[in-house]
C-alpha cells in the first residue's frame, strides 16, 4: 500500500457509493459498490484474502470513489461503470450469445422473420427460442399454415411461394387487410398455446378432404398435424399458466460463483444459461451486479416475470428491471428456483477443476515465470520477431499477452524503413525505438516484460535503444530455439544467463505459445507483403499501365498468373487499349524471349 492510498483511505466517507481501483498505468481494473465506502474499500488493504483477491490488491496503485444517495443508486451506477470501463477483474459473463425470436413485421402486408434483436418498431416478437434451429423449425411450420408474404420488396408478378400456397400474392391480387389481421391474430394465438384449436381445425379439414377423395390434400393436412405435434410438444410443460419467466439460482465455492438461468417461454423450459466467474465482493452483492449486467450486456429479452432466491434484495432487482420480480416461498415456482440453484452447485463442482487448470495455464504460468526470473509478475508481455528472406521486404511484428492470454487487438505490424539488407540487429533497433517512443509519446501502458525471438545480438540491440536512447528500464528476455526450431532456452539477466525452466512446466509452455504466435504473426505479414509487392513489381514500368488499370486487371483476371496466360486480344477485351495490352503482354513474356535467345 503506497502513501497515496494510505492518505485516501483516511478520507473515505461512511456513505454508499462506488469505487474504482486503478493499476500503475491508471487503468481501471475493478469497479465495486459499497453500502459504506469507508468500510468496504479499507477491507481490501487489511486482513487476509484468498489468492485471487490478493492478486487484485497487488495491482492496485490508486483508487477513486463516487458517493451516491442510496444502495440501489450505487448498484445502478456500478453496472454503468462496468459497462463503460470493462475492468478486467469484474464479473465478465461467459455467455455473450443472443437468442433468436420470431418476428411479425408491422407492415401493410406483414412478413414472418427470424431476428436476434428486439426493437421498438411496433412489430410482434415471440421467443426467445433455444437456438436458431428451433426458431427455423417453428417458422417453417408457420409458413405452411399461414400464407403471409415472403418477399421483402413486392415483385411485379407471383412467385413460387404463391404456387406452393405459402403466400396470397398481394403483389398482384387485392387482398383485404382484414385477412392479414386475422392471420396475425391466429399466429399470436398459436404461439401463445392455442395450437390445439388450430390442430383440431386442420383435423376437420383432413377428414373432409378424405371423404371427398381428395387424398393429396388430406395427406398435406396430415403432415401439418404431425409437424405441429413435433414442434409444439418437444418440451415438457413446466408451468400451466404459459407465462414467460426467467428463473435465477446461484452457488459459490472457493471464491467462484456459478449462476444458472432457466428460460421458460409459454410454459416450456426452452434453454438454460450457465455463467462461472470469480467474485470479490459479498456474494449477494455480486449476484445483484450479475443480474444487472445480464440484461444490459447481453441484451437479453426481459420476460413478464423474474424469479430470484429469497436471500437477495428484491427492491434492488426491481429497480433494475421493469418487470415483475418474485421470491417464491412455496409451490412450483419455489421448486424452479431451488432447481436452478442445485444445477449451479453441480456445474460449479464439475467445472471447477477445468477453471483451475485454465488459470494454471495463464495467470498461474505468468506468476511462476516472474518468480523464475526474479521480477514482478509480468502481467503484460510484449514479444517481437523479425522476418525477411535475403533482406527482401523486411518486417517485424509484435504480439501482446495479458494475464497469459493473447490480446489480438494490441498486436502491431512494422515495415522496416531504415535498414537495407538482412540486418536483424538494426531491424530490432528500429522497431524497439518506434514502439516505445510511441508508448512514451502517447502515454500507452508499458509492458512488464519484453520478449525477443532471438539471442544475444537482438537482445543487446533492444537494450541499447531502451537504455541509451529512451531511458527506459524494462526487463528484456530472449527466446532461443534448438536445431529443430523449437523453443529451447529463456535468456535473461545482465549476462544473459539461461533461466532454468522445466520443459513440462506451464511457464515454459506459455513461452512456447508466445514464441509460436509472434513467429506466425510476423511470417504471415511478410508473406502478405511479398505477395502484394510481387504483383505490383511485375506490372511496374509498363507504358500506359497506371494504378487504375492495374487494379482493373486484377479485378478482371483475379491473379498475375491469369494475366500472364492471357492473349493480347483477351487483355484488350478486358478494357485495355490495344497498344497497352500489347505492352503488358510483351513485358510479362520478356523473360521467355530472353531465355529463348540465350538458348
Amino acid at each position: 500500500m503506497n502513501d497515496r492510498i494510505k492518505n485516501k483511505l483516511a478520507l473515505l466517507p461512511d456513505q454508499p457509493g462506488c469505487y474504482l481501483m486503478k493499476d500503475k498505468n491508471g487503468t481501471i481494473i475493478y469497479v465495486g459498490k459499497a453500502k459504506v465506502l469507508k468500510n468496504r474499500v479499507r477491507s481490501y488493504f487489511s486482513g487476509s484474502h484468498d489468492t485471487k483477491t490478493e492478486r487484485l490488491v497487488s495491482e492496485i496503485e490508486d483508487f477513486e470513489y463516487i458517493v451516491t444517495e442510496s444502495n440501489i443508486e450505487a448498484l445502478l451506477l456500478e453496472i454503468n461503470l462496468i459497462h463503460k470501463n470493462d475492468p478486467k477483474y469484474n464479473i465478465m459473463l461467459k455467455d455473450d450469445k443472443s437468442y433468436p425470436f420470431i418476428k411479425i413485421t408491422n407492415e401493410d402486408y406483414p412478413r414472418l422473420l427470424i431476428t436476434r434483436k428486439v426493437s421498438k418498431d411496433k412489430a410482434l416478437y415471440f421467443g426467445p427460442y433455444p437456438d436458431v434451429g428451433a426458431a427455423n423449425e417453428t417458422k417453417r411450420l408457420l409458413d405452411r399454415l399461414f400464407p403471409l408474404r415472403k418477399c421483402r420488396v413486392l415483385p411485379k408478378e407471383v412467385c413460387l411461394y404463391y404456387h406452393m400456397g405459402q403466400c396470397l400474392a398481394p403483389c398482384v391480387f387485392d387482398i383485404p387487410k382484414s385477412t392479414y389481421t386475422e392471420m396475425v391474430s391466429e399466429i399470436k394465438s398459436f404461439l401463445n398455446g392455442g395450437h390445439p384449436v388450430i390442430q383440431e381445425e386442420i383435423q376437420r379439414k383432413m377428414n373432409e378432404a378424405a371423404e371427398n377423395m381428395e387424398f393429396e390434400k388430406a395427406a398435406e393436412y396430415r403432415d401439418q398435424i404431425k409437424a405441429i405435434e413435433t414442434v409444439m410438444t418437444r418440451q415438457k410443460m413446466t408451468n400451466a399458466d404459459l407465462v414467460d419467466r426467467d428463473v435465477f439460482g446461484y452457488s459459490v465455492d472457493k471464491g467462484w460463483m456459478c449462476v444458472q438461468v432457466f428460460f421458460i417461454r409459454q410454459g416450456k423450459l426452452i434453454e438454460r444459461d450457465v455463467s462461472i466467474f470469480p467474485f470479490y465482493n459479498e456474494e449477494e452483492e455480486d449476484f445483484l451486479t450479475f443480474i444487472g449486467q445480464f440484461y444490459q450486456e447481453n441484451e437479453h429479452f426481459i420476460p413478464r416475470e423474474v424469479l430470484i432466491p429469497d436471500n437477495i434484495d428484491i427492491a434492488s432487482v426491481e429497480a433494475m428491471l421493469s418487470t415483475k420480480v418474485l421470491q417464491p416461498q412455496r409451490g412450483e415456482k419455489k421448486k424452479l428456483v431451488k432447481l436452478a440453484g442445485k444445477n449451479a452447485t453441480v456445474a460449479l463442482q464439475e467445472k471447477f477443476d477445468l477453471i483451475v487448470r485454465k488459470q494454471e495455464r495463464t495467470i498461474g504460468a505468468v506468476e511462476k515465470l516472474g518468480n523464475a526470473m526474479n521480477i514482478p509478475t509480468p502481467i503484460r508481455i510484449e514479444a517481437f520477431d523479425n522476418s525477411n528472406i535475403m533482406g527482401t521486404d523486411p518486417v517485424s511484428a509484435m504480439v501482446v499477452f495479458i494475464d497469459g492470454r493473447p490480446d489480438k487487438k494490441e498486436y502491431r505490424k512494422y515495415k522496416i524503413k531504415t535498414v537495407k539488407g538482412p540486418d536483424d540487429y538494426a531491424s530490432m533497433r528500429e522497431v524497439i525505438y518506434r514502439r516505445y517512443s510511441r508508448v512514451l509519446k502517447e502515454n500507452l501502458p508499458f509492458p512488464d516484460l519484453i520478449v525477443i525471438d532471438g539471442g544475444k545480438g537482438q537482445i543487446d540491440a533492444a537494450k541499447e535503444v531502451l537504455d541509451n536512447q529512451l531511458g527506459l528500464d524494462i526487463p528484456i528476455a530472449g527466446l532461443a530455439k534448438n536445431d529443430k526450431h523449437k523453443t529451447s532456452e529463456l535468456l535473461f539477466g545482465p549476462n544473459l544467463a539461461i533461466v532454468p525452466l522445466e520443459r513440462n512446466s506451464q511457464e515454459f509452455f506459455l513461452l512456447q505459445r508466445i514464441q509460436d504466435e509472434v513467429h506466425r504473426f510476423a511470417i504471415t505479414f511478410h508473406r502478405q507483403l511479398r505477395s502484394k509487392n510481387s504483383f505490383a513489381s511485375r506490372l511496374d514500368n509498363i507504358e500506359g499501365l497506371g494504378p487504375k488499370r492495374k487494379k482493373e486487371l486484377l479485378k478482371q483476371f483475379k491473379s498475375l498468373k491469369n494475366i500472364t496466360a492471357a492473349s493480347i486480344e483477351e487483355l484488350n477485351a478486358s478494357g485495355l487499349p490495344k497498344n497497352v495490352a500489347k505492352n503488358v503482354y510483351d513485358h510479362l513474356h520478356q523473360d521467355e524471349t530472353d531465355s529463348g535467345e540465350n538458348v
